[in-house]
């Protein structure tokens, strides 16, 4: 996977969106290893364009559909639903319109912290919300990294 270039492109559209579950630990200091790239995007119609325009070069296919069934990439499908999980020539991304425990983008958009990353200024959940998602999402393998989120965010002083 190639998160580098996904986020650099993302910014450079002037995307909105934020940077949740794997990706986000990492960038709070976790040592979380993770194969794909989550995010929760805003969907205002211009927002839903530039995203499928983003991404239309990286051939955004749903995480196994078959390659013989036609699937449409564009601002109409990505407004048609809600949660994407995408296999793309960058690796797997899954977009999310809302957050468990967080509720929608402009939710979760309150809930994040501004950050540099691959020489992009972009935004990530902060800590408390990433531990709120984890505990919301019920997954053995959210759960699992409680311990280690919370050992982050009592060694930052953030509050829950």
């Amino acid at each position: 996977m190639n998160f580098e270039v996904v986020i650099q492109r993302l910014c450079d559209a002037g995307v909105q969106f934020v940077v949740i579950g794997g990706w986000a630990a990492i960038f709070h200091g976790s040592a979380h290893v993770t194969n794909d790239l989550d995010v929760c995007y805003s969907r205002d119609r211009e927002n839903l364009r530039k995203l499928a325009d983003t991404l239309a070069p990286y051939r955004p296919r749903p995480r196994g559909f078959p390659d013989d069934l036609p699937f449409v990439w564009d601002a109409s499908t990505l407004a048609n639903g809600t949660v994407f999980t995408l296999t793309t020539d960058l690796g797997i991304i899954d977009l999310l319109a809302e957050v468990s425990g967080i509720g929608t983008y402009a939710d979760v958009y309150a809930v994040s912290v501004e950050l540099d990353a691959f020489d992009r200024r972009l935004r990530a959940l902060d800590l408390p919300a990433l531990i709120r998602s984890k505990k919301a999402a019920g997954r053995e393998k959210d759960l699992s990294m409680l311990p280690e989120l919370e050992s982050l965010l009592e060694a930052g002083g953030e509050e829950r």
